[in-house]
This record gives C-alpha cells, structure tokens and sequence, in this order.
C-alpha cells in the first residue's frame, strides 16, 4: 500500500469555538498518538484526508513541523447529518512494525440457483499485519454454495504476513434459504373454512 502524504499544522487552540472555526478554515481537527509520546494535537486539509480516507487503513506519511511520521486511522468521527469530518485520532506506526486492524470481507461469485440468500455474519475481519503492508479487504468465493453452507473465519485465505485476530470458528458469511409464503388467496380460504 502506498503511503499518503499530509501537511499537519500543530493546533494551540481548543475547544468547541476553535474545533468549529478549523473546520470552517477546511481543515479537521486531529490528536496523533502512540509509542509512548505525548498525544501531539493537529490539523489535516480537510479535502485530502476526506480522499485518503476512502481507503481503509489508508496509511498516512505526515509531515509534522518538518518532522516526518506515519500514522494509520484509529477512530473518524463524521457528522450525522452532512458526513463531512468532524475529528479524526491517528496512531503513529513504524516500518516493520505489526498492528491490528479490521479489514472488509467482500464476496463474490453467484450462489446457487434456487433463490439462495447471502447473509453478512461479520462484515469485518479482525487481523494483524505489518503496519506498511495493510490489505484494502479480503475476498471470498461464494460460488456454488447452496442453503445450510458457511463459511468460517478460518476458511478465509488472508494476503501474505497477514494473520488472524478473530476467532476462527466465528461464522463469516452463511448461505439460507428462501423462505416461501403462502400465497394471500390461499390463505384467506383457509380462515374462512375455519371460521
């Protein structure tokens, strides 16, 4: 994955007022963290943070006062209404170094014929991995599979140095079926001849 780099402004003001009037200046508040250090307060261009943050586990190259860091995204808030960034806590990581982080579980292939449903168990996996080497998410075939069928967080083949923090008898996705209704017309005559 490749690193993403953002100019961060050490921030002196805080508050509310100085949160909203960053904000309205087109940047985000931010708190940079880890490895023992001081939490260092910060803010990041609004714009290109909104961009790097598409990506999940977007790693993140910030130039803090000339002094380079690299972070991963810990916690966005956004606001309820709008969905523009509120405040975002970054965690400083180093080369080579491992962290945990949940990564999407994406299916793909058609099940088999017979009105099948495809039911998200967890949308997320939970693994460990290098901090510079993040997958996007994970993929799984669902080709072929009937109702009754599912797959397990054990079955899931993670990318290369990646390993597995959820537990792996959890149940990922599983396959139901379709559930069939009585037909209304049928079903009024049957409380009529009841009644």
């Amino acid at each position: 994955m490749s690193e993403v780099k953002l100019a961060a402004a050490v921030r002196t003001e805080f508050g509310k007022g100085a949160a909203r009037a960053i904000r309205r200046n087109n940047q985000v508040p931010a708190v940079v963290y880890g490895h023992g250090s001081e939490p260092a307060h910060v803010t990041l261009p609004a714009h290109d943070l909104a961009l790097a943050l598409r990506t999940p586990n977007v790693l993140l190259a910030l130039d803090v006062d000339g002094k380079s860091e690299l972070a991963i995204p810990k916690a966005i808030q956004r606001d309820a209404i709008k969905g523009f960034l509120v405040h975002v806590d970054l965690l400083l990581v180093k080369r080579g170094e491992k962290v945990t982080v949940e990564i999407p579980v994406q299916a793909e292939g058609e099940l088999a014929a017979g009105g099948n449903l495809l039911e998200h168990v967890l949308s997320t996996l939970s693994i460990e991995a290098e901090a510079t080497h993040l997958p996007e998410a994970v993929t799984v075939s669902v080709e072929g599979l009937e109702a009754g069928a599912s797959i397990l967080a054990k079955d899931i083949t993670l990318p290369k140095g990646a390993t597995l923090v959820t537990d792996a008898d959890a149940v990922v996705l599983q396959i139901l079926g379709a559930q069939a209704e009585e037909p209304a017309a049928e079903a009024e005559a049957t409380e009529g001849a009841e009644a």
